[in-house]
């Protein structure tokens, strides 16, 4: 079944991702007390996502433990392909979302975690980039489903 595991935001730019049980989400501004939070918030940096199997993958071929939110996005899932929902929208519980863009590994989160091999072992692993289409609240253990 294809979940949320995972809710973190950060009130800063590389501040600390804390973790939430529940988050609310405003329709074109992003996640309330996460760092892009804004009015007219650019369709690609309200919400982010990636999924709970490529961060294993990742800590697998590294050798490494990093923790799912060090990652730096907002919700880490289980059971869904997020690439495979790019362009489209679909439900987190009853918020609906639209994918625009893959979220690409950066050298900052690289130098950050002292991965030499981060961004190239990610790079179409590195989740989505959202817009969120309507406001509500989103929890640990929604189900992500796709618009019909």
């Amino acid at each position: 079944m294809s979940k949320i595991i995972e809710i973190g935001i950060s009130k800063s730019k590389g501040g600390i991702i804390q973790s939430f049980k529940s988050i609310e989400a405003v329709k074109g501004k992003g996640l309330i007390g996460d760092r892009k939070f804004k009015n007219d918030n650019n369709k690609k940096s309200q919400l982010t996502l990636i999924q709970i199997e490529n961060i294993e993958y990742y800590n697998k071929i590294a050798e490494c433990n990093i923790k799912s939110l060090d990652f730096r996005r907002n919700i880490v899932t289980r059971g869904v392909d997020l690439n495979a929902l790019l362009n489209k929208e679909f439900f987190i519980g009853k918020i609906k979302v639209k994918a625009h863009d893959l979220c690409r590994p950066c050298k900052y989160l690289e130098n950050l975690l002292n991965q030499k091999i981060f961004v190239k072992s990610l790079m179409l692993k590195a989740g989505l980039r959202c817009e969120i289409l309507s406001s509500g609240t989103i929890y640990v253990d929604d189900i992500i489903k796709k618009y019909d």
